[in-house]
């Protein structure tokens, strides 16, 4: 990249980031959910205001896209906007998503979740860093291009906003194969996908992630009796359910915190250098609490099975009656190695609790979602070619990381375009505290960002003839 036109293309987004945030505080303002939970009107107002944000950047084939289902409803709007390539020019597909986690405890923000706020060089707000800001970063991206590049630039572009992602992205394989069966100038088949949903290594050092674990949901029903009864009454011989759900869970984890479930694979990864006073500082962990699992920090963060329970339903403390529970469950969410087969490890939790269930209590396990891992090629060309962009922008050179996280997007769409090279970025950090209370991003960062991509999309483009 010419040094002009990177310093062109710096100036433009510096100059735009004011504007830039206030968009993206207004997106963040919406509270779209994607479970039955919430109010789907809000994900429709997520899906119109993506569309116009689109419009706005010289899309002129923008549409919102539903998925019907058997029983008449509709699963949550998508947004995808195209503008068709010049011969010979490259197409790149730009993926986030506008739909987020639920705040949580309102107690535990120190602003209103849905109020993006600024304080401390970081804006704060549900959604601002997983995944609207995402968004934003493409908005601002293709913005710089089309300014530095004009907007008769050849470069080919397809953006699809997913507005289920928090939820396993249900609808996107029907969405997609829909898309891919209808009649087009020009097909759907990008050469490059960038996956707006990641982060940097940590504030002031950027990354490519690489690698994402596999995931399996499901929920572990346990029932010791027909009905409830008087503890008092019946206590001694007969065990509540809660107690042995408890024991139960106990067993998915060694002594030392590794996941006990045989069958589930892991392996070392070496990765960049971690510290264990680096991840305390990052994850908040109290100094009394020691770390668990073994091998390096990054090989249980992104090549080792993690598992953790994320909801029960039994009586709350408040309302709870001096009774034995007939039944009592448990959500479980267990991360996989970037190779599992996720369908085989399922098996292995059902063959597990199976058999160590106690005072055999009859368990029923049924399954929720699951999203297959992603091992990436962090030396193909497209990825070279970010890291040089990253190092343009921040002026170090770009980490390979693993995430411990899943993206459901990444293999759907690897699986209907298996030709085209994968990035996987984004606008976190460390301390981005993504599905907690207090999310934000860092506001430097977030510019440098759109600048990497904004330059990456630059050099894909060819001089388009007079």
């Amino acid at each position: 990249m010419e040094e002009a036109t990177a310093g062109r293309i710096r100036r433009y987004v510096d100059s735009g980031l004011p504007a830039v945030l206030t968009e993206l505080s207004a997106l963040a303002r919406i509270p779209a959910m994607a479970w039955a939970a919430f109010d789907p009107a809000e994900l429709d107002r997520a899906a119109e205001a993506v569309a116009g944000l689109f419009r706005g950047t010289g899309f002129d084939d923008v549409r919102i896209l539903r998925a019907d289902r058997p029983d008449g409803s509709h699963g949550a709007p998508a947004v995808m906007a195209r503008r068709q390539p010049a011969p010979g020019q490259t197409t790149v597909l730009l993926y986030a998503h506008y739909d987020v986690q639920p705040p949580g405890r309102l107690a535990d923000w120190l602003s209103p979740p849905f109020d993006s706020v600024a304080r401390d060089g970081r804006l704060f707000g549900r959604g601002v860093a997983d995944n609207k800001g995402g968004i934003m970063l493409h908005v601002a991206a293709v913005r710089a291009v089309l300014h530095e590049l004009g907007p008769d630039s050849g470069l080919g572009l397809i953006v699809l906003i997913d507005g289920e992602e928090e939820a396993g992205s249900p609808s996107l394989p029907e969405l997609l194969d829909h898309e891919l069966s209808l009649p087009h100038d020009q097909p759907l088949k990008p050469d490059v996908m960038i996956i707006a949903d990641s982060g940097q290594w940590k504030v002031g050092t950027p990354a490519l992630t690489t690698s994402l674990r596999g995931l399996i949901l499901g929920t572990i029903e346990v029932r010791v009796l027909d009905h409830a009864l008087h503890a008092g009454t019946y206590g001694g011989p007969l065990v509540d359910a809660i107690t042995v759900l408890s024991r139960l869970i106990a067993t998915l984890h060694d002594d030392d915190g590794n996941v006990a479930i045989a069958g589930l694979p892991g392996m070392e990864e070496p990765g960049p250098a971690l510290s264990e006073a680096e991840f305390r500082r990052d994850s908040g962990v109290r100094p009394s609490v020691r770390l668990t699992g073994s091998g390096s920090l990054t090989s249980r963060l992104w090549t080792k099975p993690a598992l953790a329970i994320i909801g029960i339903d039994a009586p709350s403390v408040a309302v709870s009656s001096d009774t034995l529970q007939p039944t009592a469950a448990a959500k479980f969410s267990l991360s996989l190695a970037p190779a599992t087969d996720t369908a085989e490890a399922m098996d292995a939790v059902v063959r597990h609790l199976q058999r160590y269930a106690p005072f055999g209590a009859e368990v029923r396990v049924t399954p929720g979602g699951r999203t297959e891992g992603y091992a990436g090629d962090g030396a193909s060309l497209a990825a070279r070619s970010m890291a040089g962009a990253m190092y343009e922008a921040w002026g170090v050179d770009a980490v390979r990381m693993g995430v411990g996280g899943s993206i459901p997007a990444v293999s759907m769409l690897k699986e209907r375009f298996p030709d085209a090279e994968v990035l996987v970025t984004g606008v976190e950090d460390p301390d981005s505290r993504a599905h907690g209370a207090n999310e934000s991003i860092h506001i430097g960062d977030f510019a440098k960002a759109i600048v990497a991509e904004s330059l990456f999309l630059a050099g894909l483009a060819l001089p388009v003839a007079d």
